[in-house]
């Protein structure tokens, strides 16, 4: 009985996101934002929303922000200057440093400010991409 029950693992888990993708900042691996997004089960409409600050040698650290809505994902980034960048999702945001790798207290997402670097976003097959703005 167990054998069937076996087989159909593999199909509870085929419709979930798992995904991540990078903003290499100065075109560097060493210093980045990555960007993770998991959702559990593959009837949810949300998913767990991480980002991963990293500063080599000097930091690296990963942060659970929340959940975010999966229909239509959005994850637009802001540059603030002085190594502090804002994520904004609907209606939360989050602002990190990437000096020391830290969660900063964010502003309201309306009142966000800072130049636009580009959107995380689902592309077609569900995998996480990064887009820069148009010029």
């Amino acid at each position: 009985m167990r054998l069937p029950l076996l087989l159909l693992a593999p199909m509870l888990l085929a419709g979930c996101t798992s995904d991540s993708t990078s903003y290499l900042i100065d075109g560097s691996n060493q210093h980045a934002l990555i960007v993770r997004v998991d959702q559990e089960y593959f009837w949810s409409k949300r998913a767990v929303l991480r980002l991963i600050v990293s500063n080599m040698p000097d930091c690296q650290r990963q942060m659970e922000l929340g959940q975010v809505r999966l229909p239509g994902l959005e994850i637009e980034l802001f540059d603030n200057g002085n190594g502090v960048y804002t994520l904004r999702a609907d209606d939360e945001a989050w602002q990190v440093e990437t000096q020391g790798c830290n969660e900063l207290e964010a502003p309201d997402a309306d009142s966000v400010t800072g130049q636009a670097l580009g959107i995380f976003r689902l592309d077609g097959n569900d995998g996480l991409v990064f887009e820069k703005p148009e010029a």
